[in-house]
């Protein structure tokens, strides 16, 4: 007979407080059988970006409100769950500090087994989740915070590639917002003014684009923006819509010109490896760009790579993927004690040196 595997999945690592209910039975597709997410957008536009202290009271005031709804949307009770998975990090402490707690009261109560989560392995993993794709497989993990290339061979066998040594691209589309005055989060926002704007009119560098290696920067795009703004700005007084619709239309541009440039040499170091079924996954909030989206697909078909990418509902901050993370761990025979700590820096890829350098709580990515 075969074993079913029913995991709650419990995300807080940003701004989005989110309990989910993932079961496996055997080899069949895994399925969400619940995904509740409290969004903290309202909590934070006055201030242009999340503030940590409200991301992480909030989080404590949602995540047993998380809880029940998952649980009632899956109709199930906690004596029906296998196991309880948390993101431990990486992430913002106070909020990955709040999920541990209430993984770890629920774990407590109830006797179920803990499972702590890398919160980016819960993107990576993602595609396994939707897509049931094989192992070894190439994911460009590209989100608010973080934006790698990685080989996934295992729930917890990673190795990185290149990434960005500095800004992450949603990060960018977060600061290219504020400096254009749209709404955050910045990246639907820039793509929606990006869909009415010329990306000819403004050029953008390509940073890094003349390196052999997979390593990406985002920073300069940023400064070349706003120096092109303030430029436009004095010589006739003002921006007009036009001028930013232009100004995100070639700020999106040079983003998925770098991001399918490194992905093609990315696909070229994956590829010598010889991988039976290649493969190509991309992940992270980044991901639901539409323009990204169909560059990184044409890079794949070009190198004749399956591309696979998750709905646009699981590309952001969620605790579905983090239960199927767990899932993972859970049947490896991972187990987490109540000493569980939340972290705020994780890197997937424990053996490569760190791209954003380190500090004394570890190295960032």
């Amino acid at each position: 007979m075969e074993r079913t595997i029913t995991i709650l999945g419990l995300e807080s690592s940003c701004d989005d407080t989110a309990a989910a209910v993932v079961r496996e039975q055997g080899s069949a597709q895994p399925e969400i059988l619940s995904s509740i997410v409290f969004g903290q957008t309202d909590l934070h536009s006055a201030y242009g970006g999340v503030v940590p202290e409200i991301a992480a009271r909030a989080h404590a005031e949602k995540l047993d409100l998380c809880v029940r709804d998952a649980l009632a949307d899956a109709k199930i009770g906690l004596a029906d769950l296998d196991a309880v998975a948390v993101t431990a990090g990486p992430g913002l402490i106070g909020g990955v500090m709040s999920g541990v707690m209430c993984a770890k009261g629920i774990a407590a109560a109830t006797g179920l087994p803990l499972i702590g989560v890398n919160h980016l392995a819960g993107h990576a993993l993602t595609p396994r989740l939707t897509d049931q794709i094989p192992y070894p497989y190439l994911m460009l993990l590209v989100s608010g915070g973080h934006c790698q290339f990685l080989i996934a061979r295992g729930p917890e066998d990673f190795t990185r590639l290149g990434g960005t040594i500095d800004d992450a691209p949603g990060e960018a589309f977060d600061k290219t917002a504020r400096l254009l005055g749209l709404a955050q989060p910045g990246g639907p926002a820039v793509q929606a003014e990006a869909a009415q704007g010329d990306a000819k009119r403004f050029r953008f560098p390509r940073p890094m684009l003349d390196r052999p290696d997979c390593n990406m920067s985002f920073s300069g795009l940023k400064t070349a923006l706003m120096r092109m703004r303030d430029q436009i700005a004095e010589k006739q007084g003002g921006l007009t819509r036009q001028d930013r619709a232009d100004l995100c239309a070639g700020f999106q541009a040079a983003v998925v010109d770098v991001l399918v440039g490194k992905t093609r040499r990315a696909l070229a170091v994956y590829l010598e490896s010889n991988p039976s079924h290649p493969t190509i996954a991309v992940a992270g909030g980044v991901a639901a760009n539409t323009a990204i989206r169909k560059g990184l697909e044409a890079a794949s078909t070009d190198a004749g790579v399956a591309f696979t990418a998750p709905p646009l509902s699981l590309c952001t901050d969620n605790a579905a993927m983090i239960a199927y993370a767990g899932l993972e761990r859970f049947k490896s025979g991972a187990r987490d004690g109540m000493d569980l700590a939340a972290r705020p820096r994780w890197p997937l890829d424990q053996t490569s040196p760190a791209l954003l350098g380190s500090g004394r709580k570890g190295a960032k990515a």
